[in-house]
């Protein structure tokens, strides 16, 4: 089996303060977040997945989102700098996490700025929402990394939700899914499925057709599986409150050489 790892970090003590841009704050429960937090590891581990845990940051309260602080294809890690500069401290422990693993590290540099869930990769495509938090200079930077690499960067206007991957994501076949009212162009994705839940718009691809999706999304949970994959479903409800999914709480490693594994 190719290996799988998956980057990981518990929610801080500030969870409940963390941005919220498109949503309307409403309390969060950080024990019930941490408990949904352990249950979404544990679904990945169930799963074949190994878990590192990055070091926590408990003076970022959206630290938790791991996956903002790094785009990794192949086996570099471009660490991202994120629109919201609240967020920047969050990369340095997650650089050391990507390091320790033997990725090459790259970054993005003043005056672009990137963040993690801007980016969808299906395949050697790699689509980047170009929105509030990443900008065309970041674009710019990623596509001369990512290209030399053989990734093909397309740019996707996000204006509607907080991250390109807020509204889309792809299935093992590449067909990107997505909650059609947030998706500003789905015209930009060859293959485009309409899913019946915002929540449903996100899903992490654990293999063997198995998607990681939200509890929320039960009619999506009955669409795929017509379609002959296995949902596994879990409760992220806290952090979907922060703008948060099952995407942006892992950096999914697959089928890299990695040192220690």
């Amino acid at each position: 089996m190719p290996s799988r790892t998956a980057l990981v970090r518990r929610p801080g003590p500030r969870l409940a303060e963390g941005l919220v841009t498109h949503l309307a704050r409403t309390p969060v429960d950080p024990a019930l977040a941490l408990r949904q937090w352990h249950d979404y590891t544990a679904a990945l581990r169930d799963h074949g997945w190994r878990t590192v845990e990055v070091p926590p940051a408990d003076d970022c309260p959206d630290a938790v989102f791991v996956e903002d602080a790094m785009v990794v294809f192949r086996n570099v890690a471009v660490m991202a700098r994120s629109g919201a500069p609240s967020r920047r401290a969050e990369t340095a422990a997650a650089e050391r996490a990507a390091a320790e693993l033997g990725l090459s590290l790259n970054r993005i540099r003043e005056p672009g700025t990137l963040d993690g869930g801007d980016v969808l990769k299906a395949g050697d495509t790699v689509y980047v929402g170009r929105g509030g938090r990443t900008n065309a200079e970041g674009v710019r930077q990623l596509r001369a990394v990512l290209e030399p690499l053989g990734a093909r960067v397309v740019p996707v206007p996000v204006g509607k939700v907080l991250h390109l991957k807020s509204a889309v994501t792809a299935l093992p076949d590449g067909t990107v899914i997505g909650y059609e009212p947030l998706v500003d162009t789905r015209s930009l994705f060859p293959r485009f499925l309409p899913v019946p839940e915002e929540p449903g718009a996100h899903v992490v691809l654990l293999g063997d057709d198995r998607l990681l999706l939200s509890a929320g999304a039960p009619r999506t949970a009955d669409l795929l599986a017509d379609l002959g994959y296995t949902p596994v479903p879990v409760d992220i409800g806290e952090f979907e409150k922060l703008e948060g999914c099952v995407t942006c709480l892992s950096v999914r490693l697959r089928g890299i050489p990695l040192r220690g594994v």
